[in-house]
């Protein structure tokens, strides 16, 4: 028996799904199932959820991210399409949007949906992993994400695979779900998104898990502060960030020098 069949096995490192701890190599598959059971519902949970909110939260991102005609933009677990439709109009007939998600079934329903609307001569659907874009260096003016870091295994990874695709002077847009400011505000929070979230989930998708999961993600996902100093290690100067609705999301904001 060879030395290298004597030595003994490495357990595979684990990661959070929500407040379970699980291998590295099942996360993807494990949120992959969420959006798959979520993706036909995805529009309506979200007004539910947000009582309508979300499209305030994306405005004001669309309106940070300083995005113009002829610009090239990366709109990463893009899903439904929100920001990639209002890009679409910014960036015109000589610009281009990337409409990029892991999950098919969410971008199934972002091409249909964009279909649907006539949005189509200057966007392009691509099913990749944030970890690893397949483009080329300094090939995008902005690249957002919204409401899809938390679901990555390897946070740090994806934020460099960013790096690596924007050009000089382009910026990364994170919007996602963070940590309240107010304790009071906190706790209130909590009972909305452990209690009523699952209930709805339950009754309009018949999926109570997946929103649950939604709400102990968010728990699990860096502060602001952490969030905007991992942005740095991965070479953004400046970050800054914005909270809304009492920090319950914050946009951060992250330059490519």
């Amino acid at each position: 028996m060879s030395d290298l069949e004597n030595k003994p096995q490495q357990p595979e490192a684990t990661t959070h799904f929500g407040y379970q701890n699980v291998p590295e190599s099942q996360k993807s598959k494990k949120v992959a199932e969420v959006f798959h059971s979520v993706a036909a519902k995805y529009d309506v949970m979200n007004d539910l959820m947000s009582m309508g909110i979300h499209r305030l939260w994306k405005r004001f991102t669309i309106e940070l991210s300083g995005v113009r005609t002829g610009n090239k933009v990366l709109d990463i677990a893009g899903g439904t399409g929100d920001l990639t439709a209002k890009f679409s109009r910014l960036v015109g007939e000589t610009g281009e949007v990337v409409l990029a998600d892991i999950n098919s079934s969410m971008l199934n329903v972002g091409r249909d949906k964009l279909t649907d609307k006539g949005i189509v001569n200057n966007v392009r659907f691509v099913q990749a992993d944030a970890e690893k874009l397949p483009f080329a260096e300094n090939t995008f003016d902005c690249v957002t994400i919204a409401f899809g870091l938390r679901n990555v295994t390897h946070k740090e990874e994806a934020l460099k695979s960013i790096f690596r695709v924007l050009k000089p002077g382009g910026r990364l847009l994170v919007l996602e779900f963070s940590k309240p400011t107010n304790n009071l505000f906190s706790k209130v929070y909590d009972a909305y998104s452990f209690t009523f979230l699952p209930i709805m989930g339950k009754l309009i998708t018949n999926d109570a898990d997946s929103y649950k999961y939604l709400a102990e993600s968010i728990r699990m996902h860096p502060d602001q502060e952490t969030l905007k100093a991992m942005m740095q290690v991965a070479g953004f100067n400046p970050v800054t960030y914005h909270n809304m609705t009492g920090g319950i999301v914050a946009l951060h904001k992250g330059i490519k020098p």
